[in-house]
């Protein structure tokens, strides 16, 4: 489906085959001299299939047209490969890009989730060691595609609009958006979505992802903004409103997460599974792989969280990690 939001900005509505999120959001913004498409979708033949066609219907020539992604998640970087072409440039924030750029030579994200299954405790609770089925891990394409970084304050020039760079670490260190300050638009990948939460998984102990993403909504809530154009479902008027649910909702989780731990020591998937998520699985054992995960990592973002804020006491015990109350 491609809906024309506003003079040169088309929404561009991609399939992801079974996964919740059901669809992704691309954009593109037509220019005379360069076009701009944001965000891509997976990896896979429906996505390809439907990009394709709307590109096609819009009259798009990818030799003319660069891509800025958001963040790595495949359902938004899967397509990059495919997309490409010698004269066209891909652009991501930072820390994303050299992420992605290095998945293309090492499958770092097995490394990654191999790491998490253990540290987390999910092993214990007999999950198999296979980090390989994690759903998007089959959905990127590992060939090589130069990656060029964008920074805060960049700017874009395309479709008659002013688009700068805005970075917004949470849902990944490196997210980017993009903002239109005249028209009061942003372009919000996965920071801010309507209905759902975007998720914040704890992948690395480089990063305090709760205290980067909720500075991040605050960045934003100071800003102009009457449209967000997110990544997955409706569009988005009343921004400040939505922020405020959403960091309403992580204040929630971390009293969650404390219920959950109670007094005792617990690793974060113990935590996880007794965690309220929004899903359709009646019980922890039903969660499919990838999503025990994603709930086993989003757990220890709020953990280490506490953590931080000294609320809680971080062991570890044979390169598994336990969580207790400071006092």
């Amino acid at each position: 489906m491609i809906e024309c939001i506003l003079p040169n900005i088309y929404r561009i509505e991609i399939p992801l085959p079974k996964n919740p999120l059901k669809a992704l959001n691309s954009y593109l913004i037509k220019d005379p001299r360069r076009n701009l498409l944001v965000d891509t979708g997976f990896n896979l033949e429906a996505c390809r299939d439907a990009m394709d066609q709307a590109l096609q219907e819009l009259g798009i020539d990818m030799e003319e047209t660069d891509l800025f992604i958001t963040h790595l998640h495949t359902d938004h970087s899967g397509l990059v490969q495919h997309l490409s072409r010698p004269n066209n440039t891909v652009w991501m924030g930072k820390d994303d890009a050299e992420m992605f750029e290095a998945n293309m030579r090492e499958d770092l994200f097995i490394q990654t989730a191999g790491t998490l299954l253990f540290r987390s405790g999910l092993l214990l609770d007999g999950v198999p060691n296979h980090p390989q089925e994690e759903a998007t891990a089959k959905y990127a394409d590992r060939a090589f595609v130069p990656v060029s970084v964008v920074r805060e304050g960049d700017i874009f020039l395309r479709g008659g609009y002013t688009w700068q760079a805005i970075s917004t670490p949470g849902h990944t260190a490196g997210h980017m958006c993009l903002y239109e300050a005249q028209h009061k638009i942003l372009i919000a990948g996965d920071h801010i979505l309507d209905k759902i939460t975007p998720n914040l998984g704890l992948w690395s102990f480089k990063y305090d992802v709760l205290g980067q993403y909720i500075p991040s909504l605050e960045k934003i809530a100071a800003l102009e903004v009457e449209l967000v154009l997110p990544g997955h479902r409706n569009l988005i008027a009343d921004v400040r409103g939505r922020i405020e649910e959403i960091k309403q909702h992580h204040e929630r989780r971390l009293q969650d997460v404390l219920q959950s731990l109670g007094k005792g020591k617990k690793t974060a998937a113990q935590v996880a599974q007794h965690m309220q998520w929004d899903l359709s699985y009646k019980h922890w054992d039903e969660f499919p792989l990838n999503q025990k995960m994603h709930a086993a990592a989003e757990a220890m973002a709020h953990l280490y969280h506490l953590v931080l804020r000294d609320q809680l006491i971080m062991s570890e015990d044979k390169g598994i990690l336990y969580f207790q109350p400071a006092f």
